[in-house]
């Protein structure tokens, strides 16, 4: 099945996934093969395994549990960055969901983080650091609900709606700052990828 849209991930560099399994805190814990592990964990948990055939990250994906219970318009889902960003080092996290129109990115190295958006019920709840040169070149990742956004007119609305992300523009920036999933090969993740809970959840 592989990693497409209507999910979440976090992409860490050199780091194996018992590594970031372990900074997750996931119990309940399993050996998948891609296709299964990926599969399982859009309907619960979280799976871990290196992105091959580019071996330099390894993905933590997860629908539901993979935030452990928030999402990223939470005040604090920065920290939560920040805090696994101490523990691994160099992390990106992604975000998307068409039915819900609400999309983000965020990178963190060494426990700082340095870039983050994220658009969803037609606000910009977080909005941290410059925008990176692929989101100048997709038009995204700029805007926010500027002051005297209450009077907007039609007008205002549509251009603020037209300057916020989609599902595809996730997926550019994920190939431009790591790898995106789409374009991960199942037949080339050979190694068996970790399953599990974070903690709070139970298996179903």
């Amino acid at each position: 099945m592989g990693i497409g849209y209507k999910t979440a991930w976090v992409a860490v560099r050199d780091a194996a996934p018992e590594v970031v399994a372990d900074a997750l805190g996931l119990r309940h814990r399993e050996e998948m093969g891609w296709t299964d592990g990926t599969e399982a964990a859009y309907r619960q948990g979280v799976f871990v395994a290196r992105a091959e055939p580019d071996p330099t990250w390894t993905l933590a994906h997860g629908r539901i549990h993979l935030t452990a219970g928030f999402n990223a318009a939470d005040p604090w889902f920065p920290d939560w960055l920040r805090s696994l960003s101490a523990q691994l080092g160099e992390i990106q996290f992604f975000s998307t969901d068409r039915i819900g129109d609400c999309h983000g990115w965020a990178r963190a190295d060494a426990g700082e983080l340095t870039r983050a958006y994220y658009y969803g019920n037609d606000a910009v709840p977080l909005h941290v650091g410059d925008r990176t040169d692929i989101e100048r070149e997709l038009g995204v990742g700029e805007r926010q609900l500027e002051d005297g956004w209450q009077s907007w007119g039609d007008q205002e609305w549509d251009a603020f709606m037209n300057a916020m992300p989609c599902e595809q523009d996730v997926m550019r920036i994920a190939e431009r700052w790591s790898v995106c999933p789409l374009h991960i090969p199942e037949e080339s993740v050979t190694d068996r990828g970790i399953h599990g809970f974070p903690a709070g959840f139970e298996p179903r």
